[in-house]
């Protein structure tokens, strides 16, 4: 009832002012028959500037009284409901329609800025989540959308070491907490945060289940987490769990997760897991890993952390080094001091 999924419904509701000079305030006013007439954004350091063609304005009221704009368009990101909503209100009392992408706050929960828009006699509507298709295909889909948290930039001033692999149950949960474990052991102040598929408490710091958020939300949720932590703890250095791979071969959904909880550290460092003949799982290799790693983000693979269970040859642990040109080191079997020193070392604490 309240939702726009063509362009075409967007021109009948021409000229407009949109607010949010990003993203998707870009995507909007470059739809073809859109025609914007002004731009407004709350970041000093955005107006004045140009953008699409227009100067970005620090206020409606003045741009409504200076163009014939008849609706505007609220592309604000989420975390941002509070200011979309004080902008709604504002352009409906001045008799402008109002296109909003609320995304986690829907106009179905908003019923009094319905019930104004109407007493106003203005067009209120949101763009789609588009739900329904979803919904079409699998026959069930979400509520409503399901990104909810404030997208933060966050770079830690401790280095951090992103605990990954090359594919599930291969050794990062552990691997993860005996580094961390082993660091404070040596006289570091070691924060580790846990992304555990299983969500149970643990001997970490910080553990929340990733899986359960939209992968649009997991960065943001790396990233809020060290920033809690370095407010709380000040550690010397932080470790971050990964969760499944980012080649793994034959379960490729959850490879967006991993790539979203490393974009989320920002590490300095990183040590790649795995399971030599893993009897569950179809990983792709050490190889690809590290290939994929350092492509997604301007971070080094520094160390392997190898999961012996299925190896009866712990001799075999050489070999990778001498492949990966690379320290490769048994976690649970007196590797983990090694592998820290090494770690040490490359990013620089003393």
């Amino acid at each position: 009832m309240y939702d726009i999924t063509s362009v075409e419904e967007f021109k009948k509701l021409n000229p407009f002012i949109i607010v949010g000079c990003g993203g998707g305030g870009e995507k909007f006013a470059n739809f073809e028959g859109v025609e914007s007439v002004g731009f407004v954004d709350d970041s000093v350091k955005k107006q004045g500037m140009e953008f699409c063609g227009n100067v970005i304005s620090s206020s409606l009221t003045e741009l409504i009284e200076k163009t014939d704009a008849k609706s505007i368009a609220i592309m604000l990101p989420i975390g941002a409901e509070g200011a979309a909503l004080k902008y709604a209100v504002q352009a409906i009392d001045n008799g402008l329609n109002v296109i909003t992408s609320f995304r986690s706050l829907s106009l179905s929960e908003n019923t009094s800025l319905l019930k104004f828009a109407k007493s106003k006699g203005v067009v209120i509507k949101e763009i789609s989540s588009r739900l329904d298709v979803i919904n079409k295909i699998f026959g069930t889909a979400p509520s409503q959308c399901t990104e909810v948290l404030p997208k933060i930039t966050y770079k830690p001033k401790a280095p951090v070491v992103f605990v990954g692999g090359t594919s599930q149950e291969c050794g990062k949960r552990t691997t993860t907490r005996i580094l961390g474990k082993t660091a404070q052991e040596k006289g570091l102040n070691a924060a580790v945060i846990s992304t555990d598929e299983m969500g149970l408490e643990s001997p970490a710091d910080l553990n929340f289940r990733a899986g359960s958020l939209s992968v649009m939300d997991v960065a943001a949720a790396v990233m809020g987490t060290m920033k809690y932590l370095e407010e709380e703890k000040k550690p010397d250095i932080i470790f971050v769990e990964g969760q499944s791979s980012l080649t793994e071969d034959g379960n490729p959904h959850p490879r967006g997760l991993s790539a979203a909880i490393l974009i989320g550290s920002r590490s300095d460092a990183v040590v790649v897991c795995h399971r030599p003949n893993h009897p569950f799982r179809e990983p792709r290799g050490i190889d690809y890993e590290i290939k994929a790693i350092e492509a997604v983000e301007p971070t080094k693979v520094v160390g392997i952390s190898l999961n012996m269970r299925d190896v009866s040859d712990k001799k075999d642990i050489l070999k990778y080094e001498e492949r990966y040109k690379l320290p490769a080191v048994d976690i649970k079997n007196g590797g983990a001091s090694r592998l820290l020193d090494v770690i040490i070392d490359y990013v620089g604490l003393k």
